[in-house]
């Protein structure tokens, strides 16, 4: 299955928020610039094309099911988003092979607005992974952001991290979570099947979304790994001795969820090493989450000091 958010026609677990749009939008008080933050894998940018979706197709053939909040695939406008066509949208995101969504790409993004529209329809910019956005990009959106010509609807996706106080500032903050038992019933959905089949339910945590569970499954699967067999502390270390982390991006990037659990689990015991160095790694794991800090003298750091005690 391809979890990529444009091609997504149902909309799990956020449901309640599309309403809450749906409404704010029918009585005429949706903001025109929305920042939508929660963690990364949670279908903050599925919810945002369930929401556009909504709005252009109302009154149109083929309109969006409400009922099952789910798009139809014969939607107009949801054959030339995904051919990239869509004259009433617009997304930034990052390009790849790069670190930031640079000034060029909101340079372009001004250039379309600039252009006349083809209808009446209102017209929706959607920034995903806002947080990655470097400042010059950011001074160049702030322009617009605070003169927005009419109908047209700024959506922001921020994976909890710090960006700069002037564009939140300028944003109607919206802030989406999960519980977790909601997380699983997500996840079971879009595996089609039990989650307990593919992972070890401890290895389930609470840092999790279901983009990166269902990512986890794909991660197993890929290179044969049996994750039913393995707790929390023997998959850390099976991490660190294979370098696992090293060879493999989506590890990387969710190594310190793991780590995480791992502390707060084992805080509590009085002659470990854990309880001295629990708030260290905590701040730091916080540190590096928020601020895209380098992370692999930490992952050394916690291996040495933590996994060899």
């Amino acid at each position: 299955m391809n979890l990529n958010p444009i091609n997504q026609l149902n909309l799990y677990g956020l449901e309640k928020y599309l309403l809450d749009f749906i409404n704010l939008y029918e009585i005429k008080k949706l903001p025109n610039k929305i920042l939508l933050s929660g963690e990364k894998g949670l279908g903050k940018s599925t919810l945002s094309y369930h929401l556009i979706n909504y709005i252009l197709s109302n009154n149109e053939e083929n309109s969006y099911d409400k009922i099952n909040f789910k798009i139809n695939p014969n939607n107009t406008y949801f054959k030339q988003t995904l051919n990239k066509a869509n004259p009433n949208f617009f997304l930034v995101d990052l390009i790849d092979e790069k670190k930031n969504i640079d000034i060029e790409q909101i340079r372009n993004l001004i250039s379309n607005l600039n252009k006349s529209s083809f209808n009446n329809k209102p017209r929706f910019v959607l920034i995903d992974n806002v947080d990655l956005m470097n400042t010059n990009s950011v001074n160049a959106l702030l322009k617009i952001l605070e003169e927005p010509s009419q109908n047209i609807y700024f959506i922001l996706i921020n994976n909890n991290k710090k960006i700069l106080d002037t564009l939140k500032s300028r944003c109607v903050n919206f802030k989406i979570f999960l519980p977790n038992e909601k997380i699983i019933d997500v996840t079971n959905k879009l595996l089609q099947n039990d989650i307990s089949k593919y992972i070890n339910n401890e290895l389930l945590t609470y840092y999790f979304t279901p983009g990166k569970v269902y990512d986890l499954v794909k991660f197993a699967n890929a290179y044969k790994y049996d994750l039913t067999q393995y707790d929390l502390l023997d998959f850390l270390k099976f991490i660190f001795k294979e370098n696992v982390y090293k060879k493999d991006i989506f590890i990387k990037n969710i190594v310190f969820e793991f780590i995480e659990l791992y502390l707060r689990k084992n805080c509590f015991k009085t002659s470990s090493i854990l309880n001295e160095q629990y708030s260290y790694y905590i701040k730091r794991i916080s540190d590096i989450k928020t601020f895209n800090l380098d992370v692999e003298s930490i992952l050394i750091e916690f291996e040495y000091n933590l996994l060899n005690e």
